[in-house]
């Protein structure tokens, strides 16, 4: 394998969080006949390490090549630090800035005494310094430290190395474990699955244990139930469910007693439940237990009558100049008197506006200044786009609920919690349909016993991405207080949107579905026609004045000729044409230039930035820092900066899927419809795409595929415990 051997001149750029690395680097020795001309010359060198410092020399594993903007450098794909072999080196070593309490004349003492063995003879026991004249206890404490910190990284990461892994993912797993990485190497490689994909860290395992080790059906085990719920959003599981997924995921066909075992040592280690035959991870078990009993210490409190609604209220209608049917007026003074109350209503039947109304009476009700608003209510909602259309709706501040718990996703921890509770007295969540069990119970945990909480949501739309089915669960348990909102307000005469989602809420469709309207089309296209249709519409919408700002495409799926990866490259062309004013970036097979629209994967709180928010491409400045290409997007006001290795969080979004769309509204939405979607076609995934048109929509496909879909149950249900928690809690209380 090529190689060059050196030392470190310079570091150009460090990145500590991933250990990427632009350096300046002498070249002592090389066998790469590329690099002999370079042999007492330095060169720019380019890598990830754990640590990397001008005291020792490097033995770097890599390839030369000629970047097109930096020139000819050396890219290390591995490395190695020199062995000491010489009295002389280690005296430059223990010397060195690495080695605390060491200076040159210790050194020269240390090895006269100990020889070349010293390191080794110090580590295991730091009495060997005893025999050093003059040396301190402090400073024998500090060197024998230094050379176990020292030696325990490098241990590290020879070992992870050895085990499979790339110098990039050692580095990784060393910065987030530290010390305890060598206990982990030694007990159980699965802990690394928080930081690593599983699948990964199974190869690994097997490759160096028995496919039936105890370890490994642990973890499969715990794994399988992750998956399951990730896929069915269930909280606990059947026997044969777990089995079937052991041996689809993971080819495990465990035998009675062998599963037991297995299942017995994870409840003796508190990572598993089992209750009566269904069998939980704990932290869901907990989260559902958690839940119940926040919700019954809520709704403990007694109601605060309001005496003066109805007077409050006409004042209201007149200043907003609205009028609120007895089911709106029945919400929002239910809303103002009871500390937990739920809304559920559908597209048009005015959650928005209760919303406002309640905040806006509450506020009258406690006589609050400008400033105890903002310190005693909360306005949340699982996404950035559901949270700022509250704050347009109520001019109030609103936010999502990692924000406002202060989500720190390095850790996965909230910062408010149990511990730390938040202050205010009203809390208002809307979209709760999208909100999972975890993350209910983190938001419980963190506010007042006698907090006054008010949940608006639509229970017909999607269920959470995560395990759970809150807001239907506290819906059937018959315990809160509940307000159904059934009349839909017409946008005019011939609107049809919130009918059609009414329509296909009841499995009911009329045939008027097939009946152009204001704000309504559909368009009978053959699955092979379906891209070209979208393109003719958004031409049309162009020349009309609409831009990709204005419309938004919605789609089950991401593969398949009409799939959303597809599209988006139609449309990309279309939208944001190849422009030699705009700079372009590849990732991976995608292409990214200056203008495009493009859709966050993943919650980032530190930039306020969160999954499911749309932004804009505003410019790609190839040229900032050392090898780093960075990309600034635009999220509505909220500037964030990118750079390439961070694109994974990023899609294209002039289509995206209705899942991503959840919790947010679009002026112009076009549904393609396909029996090439298969099992995606179904009840509530159609129902949310439709409910997410303000102002008009269009079906581009198949009249038989949309009605199967209306009539699709598939993933209705969900296996939860929260309302039967739920309801015998509040017996129990009542006998």
């Amino acid at each position: 394998m090529n190689y060059i051997k050196g030392k470190v001149r310079n570091i150009i750029y460090q990145n500590k969080d991933n250990g990427y690395v632009v350096a300046v680097f002498r070249i002592k020795e090389t066998n790469d006949v590329k690099m002999e001309d370079y042999v007492g010359k330095t060169v720019t060198i380019t890598g990830t390490f754990l640590d990397i410092n001008s005291e020792e020399t490097f033995i770097l594993f890599g390839d030369a090549v000629r970047h097109e903007r930096f020139g000819f450098q050396y890219q290390v794909k591995s490395y190695e630090k020199e062995k000491i072999s010489s009295e002389d080196a280690l005296i430059q070593f223990l010397s060195s800035s690495l080695i605390k309490g060491c200076g040159e004349k210790t050194a020269e003492k240390i090895v006269e005494v100990l020889g070349l063995n010293a390191i080794d003879l110090i580590k295991k026991d730091e009495s060997a310094m005893d025999a050093i004249p003059n040396l301190s206890d402090a400073k024998k404490k500090a060197i024998r430290d230094s050379l176990l910190e020292y030696s325990d990284a490098d241990d590290c990461l020879v070992k992870l190395k050895e085990l499979g892994f790339s110098i990039g993912e050692a580095t990784k797993i060393y910065k987030k474990y530290g010390a305890a990485t060598k206990y982990i190497l030694e007990s159980n490689l699965y802990v690394l699955t928080e930081i690593m994909e599983f699948n990964k860290i199974d190869v690994i395992y097997k490759s160096n244990h028995e496919e039936m080790d105890m370890v490994r059906l642990k973890a499969c085990l715990i794994e399988a139930m992750k998956r399951l719920s990730n896929s069915n959003g269930d909280t606990y599981y059947y026997v044969d469910e777990i089995k079937d997924a052991l041996k689809r995921e993971f080819n495990l066909l465990l035998d009675e007693i062998t599963f037991e075992e297995v299942v017995y040592s994870l409840e003796e280690e508190n990572k598993i439940v089992l209750e009566k035959d269904m069998y939980y991870l704990t932290l869901y078990y907990d989260a559902e237990e958690s839940i119940t009993d926040h919700l019954f210490g809520l709704n403990a409190n007694h109601p605060t009558p309001f005496y003066d609604f109805d007077i409050e209220l006409a004042k209201l209608e007149e200043e907003n100049r609205v009028h609120y049917n007895e089911d709106q007026k029945n919400a929002i003074r239910k809303a103002l008197e009871n500390k937990i109350t739920i809304i559920s209503g559908g597209p048009g039947t005015g959650k928005t506006t209760i919303i406002n109304a309640i905040v806006q009476l509450y506020i009258k009700m406690h006589n609050y200044s400008p400033m105890e608003v903002l310190a005693n209510i909360a306005l949340l909602a699982p996404t950035g786009r559901a949270s700022k259309k509250m704050s347009s709706s109520t001019g109030l501040p609103a936010m999502t609920i990692h924000r406002f718990l202060k989500w720190n996703k390095d850790t996965n921890n909230f910062g408010v919690n149990e511990y730390h509770k938040a202050q205010e007295n009203l809390i208002i969540v809307d979209e709760m349909s999208m909100i999972d069990v975890n993350l209910f119970d983190a938001l419980l945990k963190g506010i007042k016993s006698n907090v006054q909480l008010i949940m608006v949501g639509d229970v017909h739309q999607l269920p959470s991405v995560g395990p759970g089915l809150i807001l239907n669960d506290l819906i059937e348990s018959d315990l809160f207080t509940f307000c159904p909102l059934e009349k839909i307000y017409r946008q005019s005469e011939n609107s049809y949107i919130p009918y059609l989602a009414l329509e296909i809420k009841n499995k009911d469709l009329s045939e008027d579905f097939l009946t152009q309207k204001d704000d309504y089309n559909f368009l009978s296209v053959e699955g092979k026609y379906i891209k070209d249709m979208i393109k003719k519409i958004c031409m049309m919408s162009k020349a009309k004045g609409l831009t990709e700002e204005d419309i938004q495409i919605l789609a089950p799926m991401y593969k398949g000729e009409n799939g959303i990866d597809q599209l988006n490259q139609l449309l990309q062309d279309l939208f944001n044409p190849k422009d030699s004013k705009k700079i372009e970036l590849t990732y991976g097979d995608v292409i990214y230039r200056e203008g495009d629209k493009v859709l966050q994967l993943q919650n980032n709180p530190d930039n306020n930035v969160f999954n499911g928010d749309i932004g804009y491409i505003r410019k790609i400045n190839p040229k900032t820092g050392r090898n780093k290409d960075l990309i600034l997007i635009d999220f509505e006001g909220v500037k964030v900066e990118y750079n390439k290795e961070e694109l994974n969080q990023i899609k294209h979004a002039y289509a995206i899927t209705i899942h991503k769309s959840q919790g947010s509204e679009f002026s112009h939405v076009i549904l393609p419809i396909t029996r090439n979607y298969y099992k995606m076609l179904y009840n509530k995934l159609i129902y949310t795409g439709v409910s997410r048109a303000k102002k008009s929509l269009v079906i581009i496909g198949e009249a038989k595929s949309f009605m199967m879909a209306v009539q699709n149950d598939y993933a209705s249900q969900r296996k939860t415990m929260l309302k039967e928690k739920l309801v015998n809690k509040f017996m129990k209380s009542c006998s």
